[in-house]
């Protein structure tokens, strides 16, 4: 068996929501000359490939890379979380239903998990509710910060209380890279930018007292941690050297929380896969592909597979653990 955490998917069709709402850059998707386009407000965004959408498709390269299930998730350009409260509402509901009708169509091979409009913390709870309870998502995808708020804001902490009653797991995912601006050239914001902001969640959500607070949250992140892992040395040393600025909010070791969250294993390099598994342990990390973008894996699980490890370690990062962090194992 072969659980992806990691994976993106869209509606084929989409309402134009910036003519419907009057703002904004809201993403739709126009099919022009036999391309796919995401057309962000009217300008073109990004030309995806059917997979991104066309389900079908998508179980023929899962059966041609044998990943038995995909976990979905909306893309993070989508989380819309600068719109209207009401209006982030509405559009998280659209691509939730969808992907529930995606996963109904073809229950033993897609899990879904929900999107919600964390810009107002009561619709977020209440749309959670909503994928959990009637859509049957075991959780949800959100972004690596809200709005430019970190995720250890204490505005944030009604919706960690009512993810960890609900049993709700939680996927994070890096967007709106810090300093996108000034790096726009050679793909940075992807390749640079994206770790970072991962990072930057992991931390917050540690120094904030997260996983303290609410031990029994469920949370993975994506892109192997991004690069908190390799620099978790500096980031113990700077929580030894310097108390007043870093331990404010929990004074925990950040080290000794390194078996509270999973991470992904998209890390592309069987070195660094290892140095995940000595750091994190083998029941942390999860086969997660970023399925369909370039920058994932495009066999998904290979690394893991290819990687000279126990066959029993293999089959906890190629599905067991996946399934523990959804609350299925």
């Amino acid at each position: 068996m072969k659980l992806d955490i990691h994976t993106h998917i869209m509606p084929a069709t989409m309402p134009n929501w910036m003519q419907k709402f009057g703002y904004g850059e809201f993403i739709h998707l126009e099919h022009r000359n036999c391309k796919a386009c995401m057309m962000k407000g009217d300008k073109l965004f990004r030309v995806v490939e059917e997979n991104c959408f066309e389900v079908d498709l998508r179980l023929k390269e899962m059966e041609a890379t044998t990943v038995t299930t995909q976990v979905l998730s909306t893309i993070p350009v989508l989380f819309n979380y600068w719109a209207k409260p009401q209006d982030g509402h509405e559009t998280s509901r659209f691509l939730n239903d969808h992907i529930a009708e995606s996963v109904d169509k073809y229950p033993n091979n897609f899990i879904g998990i929900g999107t919600v409009p964390l810009q107002d913390i009561d619709l977020a709870i209440k749309e959670m509710e909503r994928c959990v309870t009637e859509l049957k998502m075991p959780g949800l995808e959100i972004g690596s910060n809200i709005n430019g708020k970190n995720l250890s804001d204490k505005y944030f902490f009604p919706f960690y209380e009512a993810a960890e009653k609900l049993g709700c797991a939680l996927f994070v995912h890096p967007w709106e890279m810090m300093g996108e601006e000034q790096m726009q050239q050679y793909w940075l914001p992807w390749l640079v930018g994206m770790p970072a902001e991962t990072s930057r969640a992991i931390c917050s959500m540690i120094f904030g007292g997260v996983f303290t607070k609410f031990p029994k949250l469920r949370v993975a992140f994506a892109h192997g941690g991004g690069s908190f892992p390799f620099t978790i040395g500096r980031i113990e040393h700077g929580f030894n050297v310097r108390p007043d600025l870093v331990a404010i909010d929990n004074p925990t070791n950040p080290r000794n929380y390194l078996d509270k969250f999973w991470l992904d294993s998209l890390v592309h390099d069987e070195s660094a896969l290892h140095y995940l598994l000595n750091l994190m342990g083998n029941d942390k990390i999860c086969m997660g592909s970023d399925y369909p973008f370039p920058l994932g894996e495009h066999n998904p699980g290979k690394l893991i597979e290819d990687a000279t490890l126990a066959n029993n370690i293999k089959e906890k990062l190629l599905w067991k653990n996946g399934m523990e962090w959804l609350g299925r194992g």
